[in-house]
């Protein structure tokens, strides 16, 4: 699928460094810098992101002749660089962070722009597109009639997801929008918040813009879309992610809800797509993944339990795990997986997979699917994660996982357990919490069967 990107590229800088004393003549703190790391952002993000999915990438975008213009090519990865000139210097952004905290953030090169130029080659590559993903950051390129008109008719082609910008161009009628919050209200006009004024501005957006859909993302609260003035809205719930650098979060949501619509799913499925895309994105550590290496593919719920487990034990905090079927979750696991999550600042449960569950239970079980099973587990307060297991024993994820503490409930002598040795391996403990006779699930599936 031939993936053009269009928007303004960006340069964005991360200094990293220590913060232990104030300078002597005023009350500023001084950063001993650690490292520095470039990244392209703007249009140049979405791009990147794409391209290292995997997807054929072209961004056609407007880039300056300054020197901070020659970083950028190189940051782009397989991203193939379709470029017109812009009169205006390259916008920089520096975020100054001592223990990944925040300080401040330097701007260079944002003031008014002047109008970028737009190639033959710039409008072919998007009439050549099979979708199309427009970044607009308020750098004047969106704004130009050539390109606004090839986009156009993009969208009576192919998917055209365009992410707006407080100071950018007005979204050409036929696309997909998908503005945050904040940007819903400068361009609704509108007051509010939560879902209520979401779908009130995406109404209004709906009729002003003439676009075919509005998606308005609402950080931990997820997203909402309207694609008609009838009907109900969607609004996807987003899992939850603790921590997380948010920097590049709606270039994720825009890049993974256009490569969702672009295969061809209904925008209610490509938008639960993007949630889940976006918080794994940042359960991963967000744009900070752009400097290593790809990694191994892993489950969704997998890669964000090992997420926490690293952040946990990055602070210096202590990792607790636990495990078993959790075929009807019922009292007894609630009061097992509060007492165990009370041990320690993150509680991760190894779940044995469905093949697993067969093996151990036999051919009548699990009940429910790893699937649901994982989400119900993972919508508990007290469940930070959770790892999917094959094997009949929970001793190779233990390894994977590492925790401090194992924990089980029950009326087991601890060192007997295969899991107590293995745990010993760096140092971590097994230990059990009080056991909760009459909670089965077992007694709880033949009384179901009881009045079914």
């Amino acid at each position: 699928m031939r993936t053009v990107v269009v928007g303004d590229l960006l340069l964005d800088v991360d200094v990293e460094g220590e913060v232990e004393r104030l300078t002597p003549y005023a009350p500023v703190p001084v950063l001993d810098v650690v490292a520095e790391t470039k990244r392209a952002g703007g249009a140049g993000l979405v791009a990147t992101l794409l391209a290292r999915d995997g997807h054929d990438v072209a961004l056609v975008t407007a880039l300056s002749d300054d020197a901070r213009a020659a970083d950028l090519p190189p940051l782009l990865g397989g991203v193939a660089l379709v470029p017109g000139r812009s009169p205006s210097p390259t916008v920089v952004k520096t975020r100054i962070r001592s223990r990944e905290q925040p300080i401040v953030r330097i701007d260079e090169g944002s003031g008014t722009p002047l109008p970028p130029e737009v190639t033959p080659e710039m409008l072919a590559a998007v009439a050549g597109a099979e979708l199309v993903v427009v970044a607009d950051y308020g750098r004047g390129l969106l704004e130009q009639r050539a390109l606004r008109d090839a986009i156009q008719e993009a969208a009576t082609r192919v998917p055209v997801v365009w992410d707006p910008h407080p100071k950018g161009a007005t979204p050409v009628p036929g696309v997909v929008v998908t503005p945050n919050l904040g940007e819903a209200r400068g361009f609704s006009g509108l007051e509010g918040s939560g879902v209520p004024f979401a779908d009130e501005a995406a109404l209004r957006l709906l009729a002003d813009w003439g676009c075919a859909a509005v998606v308005i993302t609402m950080g931990s609260r997820g997203a909402l879309l309207r694609t008609s003035a009838t009907g109900l809205p969607l609004v996807a719930a987003a899992p939850e992610v603790r921590d997380a650098d948010v920097n590049g979060a709606g270039d994720r949501f825009a890049s993974a809800i256009a490569v969702a619509l672009g295969e061809g799913l209904a925008p209610k499925d490509a938008l639960q797509r993007a949630v889940a895309a976006t918080a794994g994105f940042l359960a991963d550590g967000g744009v900070a993944t752009l400097e290593a290496a790809p990694a191994v593919p892993l489950p969704s719920a997998d890669r964000d339990a090992l997420a926490v487990v690293e952040r946990v034990r990055a602070a210096g905090g202590t990792v607790v795990a636990t495990g078993g079927c959790f075929d009807l979750i019922h009292a007894g696991h609630a009061k097992t997986l509060s007492a165990a999550r009370a041990l320690g600042d993150c509680l991760i449960v190894l779940l044995n997979s469905d093949d697993s569950v067969r093996r151990l239970k036999g051919p009548e079980r699990p009940l429910m699917p790893q699937e649901d099973r994982t989400d119900l587990l993972s919508a508990l307060e007290v469940v930070d994660g959770v790892v999917v297991f094959t094997e009949d024993t929970p001793v190779e994820a233990i390894r994977r996982v590492r925790p401090d503490i194992w924990v089980k409930g029950g009326d087991y002598n601890a060192e007997d357990l295969p899991e107590a040795a293995v745990i010993k391996e760096w140092g971590g403990r097994a230990v059990t919490v009080p056991f909760f006779p009459g909670r089965s699930t077992t007694r709880l599936a033949a009384a179901i069967q009881r009045v079914s």
